[in-house]
Protein backbone atom coordinates (compact mmCIF):
# COMPACT_ATOMS: atom_id res chain seq x y z
CA UNK A 1 0.00 0.00 0.00
CA UNK A 2 1.09 3.56 -0.61
CA UNK A 3 1.22 6.12 2.20
CA UNK A 4 -1.82 7.81 0.61
CA UNK A 5 -3.80 4.54 0.74
CA UNK A 6 -2.83 4.06 4.41
CA UNK A 7 -4.20 7.54 5.19
CA UNK A 8 -7.65 6.67 3.76
CA UNK A 9 -9.66 6.35 6.98
CA UNK A 10 -12.65 4.89 5.13
CA UNK A 11 -10.84 1.53 5.09
CA UNK A 12 -9.78 1.63 8.74
CA UNK A 13 -13.16 0.46 10.11
CA UNK A 14 -12.77 -2.83 8.24
CA UNK A 15 -9.36 -3.54 9.80
CA UNK A 16 -9.69 -2.15 13.34
CA UNK A 17 -11.77 -2.98 16.39
CA UNK A 18 -14.27 -0.29 17.46
CA UNK A 19 -11.90 0.84 20.25
CA UNK A 20 -8.93 0.96 17.89
CA UNK A 21 -10.94 2.99 15.38
CA UNK A 22 -12.03 5.43 18.11
CA UNK A 23 -8.44 5.96 19.26
CA UNK A 24 -6.72 5.97 15.86
CA UNK A 25 -9.26 7.81 13.69
CA UNK A 26 -11.18 9.93 16.20
CA UNK A 27 -8.31 10.91 18.53
CA UNK A 28 -9.83 8.91 21.39
CA UNK A 29 -8.07 7.71 24.52
CA UNK A 30 -8.40 4.32 26.15
CA UNK A 31 -8.92 4.12 29.90
CA UNK A 32 -5.67 3.85 31.88
CA UNK A 33 -4.51 0.40 33.02
CA UNK A 34 -6.83 -1.33 30.51
CA UNK A 35 -4.74 -1.47 27.34
CA UNK A 36 -3.00 -4.58 26.12
CA UNK A 37 0.55 -3.18 26.36
CA UNK A 38 0.65 -0.80 29.34
CA UNK A 39 2.46 -3.45 31.46
CA UNK A 40 4.16 -5.40 28.67
CA UNK A 41 7.79 -6.09 29.54
CA UNK A 42 8.72 -8.27 26.56
CA UNK A 43 11.51 -7.20 24.23
CA UNK A 44 10.49 -6.16 20.74
CA UNK A 45 9.08 -3.46 18.50
CA UNK A 46 5.81 -1.55 18.83
CA UNK A 47 4.19 -0.92 15.44
CA UNK A 48 1.27 1.19 14.25
CA UNK A 49 -1.95 -0.86 14.47
CA UNK A 50 -3.20 0.73 11.23
CA UNK A 51 -0.23 0.43 8.85
CA UNK A 52 2.47 -1.60 10.62
CA UNK A 53 5.05 1.21 10.68
CA UNK A 54 7.70 0.50 13.38
CA UNK A 55 7.32 3.26 16.01
CA UNK A 56 8.93 2.43 19.35
CA UNK A 57 11.42 -0.08 20.68
CA UNK A 58 10.97 -1.86 23.99
CA UNK A 59 14.37 -0.50 25.06
CA UNK A 60 12.82 2.99 25.37
CA UNK A 61 9.69 1.81 27.25
CA UNK A 62 9.37 2.68 30.94
CA UNK A 63 6.77 2.50 33.70
CA UNK A 64 5.40 6.02 34.01
CA UNK A 65 2.73 5.01 36.52
CA UNK A 66 0.05 6.48 34.22
CA UNK A 67 -1.48 3.22 32.96
CA UNK A 68 -0.49 3.77 29.33
CA UNK A 69 2.58 2.48 27.49
CA UNK A 70 5.23 5.18 27.83
CA UNK A 71 8.45 5.64 25.87
CA UNK A 72 11.37 8.07 26.11
CA UNK A 73 11.80 8.24 22.33
CA UNK A 74 10.49 7.03 19.01
CA UNK A 75 12.59 4.87 16.71
CA UNK A 76 15.09 6.67 14.46
CA UNK A 77 13.85 7.96 11.12
CA UNK A 78 10.51 9.40 10.14
CA UNK A 79 8.24 7.37 12.42
CA UNK A 80 6.01 9.84 14.28
CA UNK A 81 4.65 13.34 13.65
CA UNK A 82 3.82 15.89 16.32
CA UNK A 83 0.90 18.30 16.25
CA UNK A 84 -0.32 20.89 18.75
CA UNK A 85 -3.50 19.81 20.54
CA UNK A 86 -5.48 22.45 22.43
CA UNK A 87 -8.60 20.35 23.03
CA UNK A 88 -10.09 19.89 26.51
CA UNK A 89 -8.68 23.26 27.63
CA UNK A 90 -5.09 21.99 27.60
CA UNK A 91 -2.03 22.71 25.48
CA UNK A 92 -0.49 19.36 24.56
CA UNK A 93 1.49 17.76 21.77
CA UNK A 94 -0.41 15.04 19.93
CA UNK A 95 1.56 12.21 18.33
CA UNK A 96 0.58 10.57 15.02
CA UNK A 97 2.06 7.81 12.88
CA UNK A 98 4.12 9.47 10.15
CA UNK A 99 2.99 6.99 7.49
CA UNK A 100 -0.78 6.81 7.96
CA UNK A 101 -1.62 9.69 10.32
CA UNK A 102 -3.15 7.45 13.00
CA UNK A 103 -3.52 9.10 16.40
CA UNK A 104 -1.16 7.40 18.86
CA UNK A 105 -1.25 9.51 22.02
CA UNK A 106 0.56 12.54 23.41
CA UNK A 107 4.09 13.73 24.12
CA UNK A 108 5.00 15.35 27.45
CA UNK A 109 8.28 16.90 28.65
CA UNK A 110 8.25 15.01 31.99
CA UNK A 111 9.99 11.74 31.14
CA UNK A 112 13.19 10.23 32.49
CA UNK A 113 16.71 10.45 31.07
CA UNK A 114 18.10 10.29 28.50
CA UNK A 115 15.53 12.45 26.68
CA UNK A 116 13.32 13.88 29.43
CA UNK A 117 10.34 13.11 27.18
CA UNK A 118 7.34 10.83 27.75
CA UNK A 119 5.49 9.49 24.73
CA UNK A 120 2.20 8.46 26.37
CA UNK A 121 0.71 6.05 23.82
CA UNK A 122 -2.59 4.17 23.63
CA UNK A 123 -2.22 0.38 23.45
CA UNK A 124 -5.13 0.37 20.98
CA UNK A 125 -2.98 2.25 18.46
CA UNK A 126 -0.18 -0.33 18.64
CA UNK A 127 0.72 -3.87 17.64
CA UNK A 128 3.68 -5.55 19.27
CA UNK A 129 6.26 -7.69 17.49
CA UNK A 130 8.26 -9.70 20.01
CA UNK A 131 11.95 -10.34 19.48
CA UNK A 132 11.11 -13.94 20.41
CA UNK A 133 8.65 -14.24 17.48
CA UNK A 134 5.18 -13.87 19.00
CA UNK A 135 3.36 -11.31 21.05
Amino acid sequence: MSDEEYRDKSTWRERLSPEQYHVCAEQGTERPFTGRYWDNKAKGTYRCAVCGQPLFGSDSKFDSGTGWPSFTQALQGPTVEEQRDSSHGMARTEVHCQRCGSHLGHLFPDGPAPTGMRYCINSASLDFESDEGGD
